[in-house]
């Protein structure tokens, strides 16, 4: 594999690990609905704003998510709203393997 490969699979790789938790699935979801503060987020999700700060901050980190300050309050916002699309592949992923999963039972 050349240099160029493997910093491209490296870089997707990052992603799929900020990804790679549910309340970081939640967050994506819900700012997929519109922009949304830290605290309304907070609220959603049921943790401390810190801890909700630092999924936030892996998210941004990747590229998922931007930010913007007004006032007190930081809007988080998806920057990358195809995230969306993987979100869809991934639920069809899982009705395939139901559907294998019932007709094994049938």
């Amino acid at each position: 594999m050349d240099a160029r490969t493997q910093a491209r699979l490296e870089a997707r790789t990052r992603i799929l690990k900020a990804l790679a938790h549910p309340t970081r699935l939640l967050i994506v979801e819900e700012l997929g609905r519109g922009e949304r503060c830290v605290a309304d987020l907070t609220g959603m999700v049921g943790s401390d704003m810190s801890t909700v700060s630092k999924h936030l901050s892996i998210l941004k980190g990747v590229g998922l998510l931007a930010d913007e300050k007004r006032g007190t309050q930081v809007f988080y916002r998806l920057a990358a709203p195809c995230a969306l699309n993987f979100f869809s592949c991934l639920e069809s992923v899982m009705e395939a393997n139901l559907q294998a999963q019932i007709l094994l039972v049938k």
